[in-house]
Order: C-alpha cells, then sequence, then structure tokens
C-alpha cells in the first residue's frame, strides 16, 4: 500500500484542520492514517500523507463532482494540489 504526500493551498488553515469532509469522502475509497500538517512559513499551505488501498481509483474519485465538492467545502485551491507517491 503506498503512502503518498499531497500538498496545496487552502483559504482558511483552521478550518480545513477543523473539518471532517477529507475523512469522510477519502475512506470510502480505499484511503486511510491520514495525517494533517502546515507549513510554519506559509499559513495558507497544508498538506496531508496517507496510506492509499489503490492509486487508480482515488485519482478517479478527484476528477467526481463529489471531491470538487469536497474541496471546495474545505476551502482547498485545487489547482496548488501537488501529489508526491513514496519510493
Amino acid at each position: 500500500m503506498p503512502t503518498i504526500m499531497i500538498y496545496h493551498d487552502v483559504k482558511d488553515t483552521k478550518h480545513w484542520l477543523a473539518s471532517p469532509i477529507r475523512k469522510q469522502v477519502l475512506e470510502p475509497v480505499g484511503v486511510t492514517n491520514i495525517r494533517t500538517f502546515t507549513d510554519p512559513q506559509n499559513s495558507n499551505r497544508v498538506g496531508l500523507v496517507m496510506d492509499v488501498a489503490d492509486m487508480e481509483k482515488l485519482m478517479a474519485f478527484m476528477q467526481t463532482k463529489a471531491a470538487a465538492d469536497a474541496m471546495a467545502s474545505d476551502g482547498v485551491l485545487p489547482e496548488t494540489m501537488t501529489f508526491l507517491v513514496q519510493s
């Protein structure tokens, strides 16, 4: 099971950290062990590290309206999103 890191910018870091939505939408597509991070040098830059059972399933989900709605609710700026896979 690969571990991935995603980082991106958000509109409001406190709101993003408090939101239960990412867990609610990611766990059903096989994502576990979700950990959140913040950038001490850039208060609106955040990240996640998580274990992913099926990368193709996750990437397909990221193209759905449900993913877009979840990101919008959490204040994620999707154009800033970068995925890194553990090597």
